[in-house]
């Protein structure tokens, strides 16, 4: 090798320790294939990952198939995550028992983690840098104060995923919410495999609303279960205020139209390009948030102001 050549190689190997080149590749693990809510956080993944790839980085988006073996499906992505030597890992935290001696064992090894959309009550455990989502006990809570203020009287909580700690989380505040508007709330679990089945969800919910005709508002935990609820309303005549955690644009048109009461609104986008762009940011940077965490919501969305988001929800970023 001449010198010339010696010293463009040496200037190479300096540059790619300097800026930390081979410390660039993330993992985002995320829900669902089979979830639409999960593409809003794709977008956001997506457009950050543009930005990622132009610096000299790369993201690995892993999805679950689907959520009928949650727990032991997240632990194979991030084990596949750290098989791959990826530096960072994004991560929601959903089933703690399963996922953290996981995420444990990669920070161990040197992997920074950071978390998005769930799993705020056991970051410490986690060691994750930050994170980008909602309260969701504080979501659950304004919503259920929400509809107990709108004359709600006994309130049903749907959850489509049990023992996911951010759907627990949600209804423990909406109970307490609307607890203390003068309300009640009953949970109503349905098994994962009903996970996106409108028809099988508006099923239980008919069963659940002709069982306890005390029932005058729900709420689902996720936004495919709006629709299952003005489904199951409209096929028992029942007079009963709908609503959902998140939405879509079938759900802003409920709002608009008066068959949904409303929707709690947390930016998917933002946690899929936050999560992504700042970690990214820190391995290449070093940079950090001083805000830990970064709430992206809760927001209640009804009919005062469902025209300003129908927009954005066009898009697919809201």
């Amino acid at each position: 090798m001449n010198f010339k050549a010696k010293a463009l190689a040496a200037a190479t190997a300096v540059a790619l320790m300097s800026t930390g080149a081979m410390a660039q590749d993330i993992a985002v693990i995320a829900g669902s294939v089979e979830d639409a809510f999960m593409d809003k956080i794709k977008k956001g993944v997506d457009d950050a990952t543009t930005m990622v790839t132009a610096n000299g980085g790369t993201v690995q988006y892993l999805r679950t198939q689907n959520y009928e073996n949650f727990g032991p499906d997240l632990v194979t992505l991030i084990n596949q995550a750290v098989a791959q030597g990826v530096k960072g890992i994004a991560i929601p935290v959903w089933v703690p028992d399963a996922q953290i001696p996981a995420l444990q064992a990669a920070r161990d090894a040197g992997i920074v983690i950071m978390q998005y959309n769930s799993g705020l009550p056991v970051m410490k455990d986690v060691g994750a840098i930050n994170y980008f989502g909602s309260d969701e006990y504080a979501a659950g809570f304004g919503g259920g104060k929400y509809l107990a203020e709108q004359g709600a009287k006994h309130i049903l909580c749907h959850i489509q995923v049990p023992g996911a700690i951010n759907l627990t989380e949600r209804c423990k505040g909406v109970t307490d919410g609307a607890a203390e508007a003068g309300a009640k709330v009953t949970v109503l679990e349905t098994p994962p495999n009903l996970d996106g089945d409108v028809t099988g969800t508006a099923e239980a919910f008919k069963a659940a609303f002709i069982g306890d005709s005390s029932i005058d508002a729900m709420v689902s935990c996720a936004d495919f279960g709006a629709a299952a609820g003005a489904n199951a309303v409209e096929q028992t005549g029942s007079k009963i205020m709908v609503s959902a955690f998140d939405f879509s644009p079938a759900s802003l048109d409920r709002i608009k139209a008066g068959t949904q009461k409303m929707a709690i609104d947390q930016q998917p986008y933002l946690q899929g390009f936050l999560a992504t762009s700042m970690l990214f940011a820190h391995l290449k940077y070093g940079t950090n948030i001083s805000t830990n965490p970064v709430l992206t919501g809760p927001a209640i969305i009804d009919a005062s102001n469902v025209d300003a988001v129908v927009a954005g929800a066009a898009l697919g970023a809201r």
